[in-house]
């Protein structure tokens, strides 16, 4: 799966737990806590990207990326 495709499963994964988001614009400048998403919405976000995504990591390999532009190039470097 390309990166391009990888950030738009993040986007659509946050809009999805987000709803309030649904009508923003999301980059890939853009990290998850400047939206506004509390810990147990980027959890469930990440949870549901890893399963649309086929991925098996645990949420420890998920820590670093400082926007959704970095998490997405972590997740396409795990495939």
């Amino acid at each position: 799966m390309d990166r391009a495709a990888i950030l738009a499963v993040l986007v659509a994964e946050i809009r999805e737990v987000v709803p309030e988001l649904a009508d923003q614009a999301i980059t890939e400048s853009d990290s998850m806590a400047e939206l506004g998403v509390n810990s147990i919405e980027r959890s469930e976000i990440l949870m549901n990207a890893l399963e649309k995504l086929d991925l098996d990591l645990s949420m420890t390999q998920l820590h670093g990326p400082r926007n959704l532009g970095e998490l997405a190039d972590l997740l396409h470097g795990k495939f």
